[in-house]
């Protein structure tokens, strides 16, 4: 399975109209919605995350070709000002994305790569991650298939809270950072999103 990541900025307060038609949107459209977050923290008011599974590369290149041609790309008309697009492949032996109710908050963690960081920085994680996700669930850990060299990773948490109780213990156990992780980040992003009512993750 593909992976894309839609960021879309919408009109100052326009959130609660464009959910329904976007819920429509992506129901009749290919791919799969498995989840639309809006931003708390960093770049808000507007700013919508929407992460959508694809069963292969040709229904991903139908999507994409149709939202670029498209006058009216997801359904919102003119609420929608700007979008990015951005495909990924999850991270080999990590299961794909499950739709349910896992925490109030989901973070979103990009860390651009240095040139050949991305195999180690996939070591690393093959190790760490059983442990982590011991302690609570990982939704997605991605490697982009476009653009700059990067990974995305996905957590769920309770609460912005529980997720500082459980980034400090598993940084005091010495679960994380995972190995060959952070000399293999060039720059790195965090961003907060609650999820929206339409949200298959929440």
């Amino acid at each position: 399975m593909l992976y894309e990541i839609a960021t879309l900025q919408v009109t100052l307060f326009a959130v609660p109209d464009v959910l329904g038609p976007l819920e429509s949107y992506t129901a009749g459209a290919p791919g799969r919605l498995l989840g639309c977050w809006e931003t708390e923290h960093g770049e808000i008011f507007g700013r919508l995350l929407v992460l959508r599974g694809f069963e292969d590369a040709a229904e991903l290149a139908r999507e994409r070709e149709r939202l670029l041609t498209s006058a009216d790309p997801f359904g919102i008309g003119d609420h929608l000002d700007h979008f990015t697009v951005e495909t990924y492949r999850m991270f080999p032996f990590l299961p794909d994305v499950t739709p349910g109710a896992y925490g109030g908050v989901y973070e979103f963690r990009t860390y651009h790569l240095k040139l050949g960081g991305l195999n180690p920085t996939m070591s690393g994680w093959r190790k760490a991650v059983p442990e982590r996700t011991r302690m609570y669930p990982l939704t997605a850990a991605m490697y982009g298939l476009d653009g700059i060299p990067r990974i995305t990773h996905i957590w769920p948490f309770p609460d912005l809270n529980a997720r500082l109780e459980i980034r400090k213990e598993s940084y005091d156990r010495g679960i994380w950072p995972p190995e060959n992780g952070p000399q293999n980040i060039a720059h790195a992003t965090s961003s907060i999103g609650i999820p929206t009512a339409i949200s298959p993750l929440h």
